[in-house]
């Protein structure tokens, strides 16, 4: 059986990506990984920017800072690692 850590190590994502689309999609993380791992193998970088980008608009609606600035650092990490999710 994997372990959770082989399956993220597997799937192309870091925990803040798996987090941000659980969050989006309230989903368990290991679905998250899953439906992450889809896309980005599935040219669906783009939805994932937009997930994230949606948990940073909420996060900002509800004046949680200190989450929103962890967001932004995972999309920046995002287009980092996956130059083909576009700015």
């Amino acid at each position: 059986m994997l372990t959770y850590n082989e399956c993220l190590e597997m799937s192309g994502l870091t925990v803040g990506e798996v987090n941000a689309i659980a969050e989006h999609e309230h989903v368990d993380p290991i679905i998250a990984m899953a439906m992450g791992n889809y896309l980005v193998e599935h040219q669906g970088e783009q939805r994932i920017k937009k997930i994230i980008l949606d948990d940073i608009a909420k996060a900002e609606r509800n004046n949680d800072e200190a989450h929103a600035h962890l967001l932004r650092r995972v999309m920046e990490h995002f287009i980092a690692t996956h130059p083909d999710s576009g700015l």
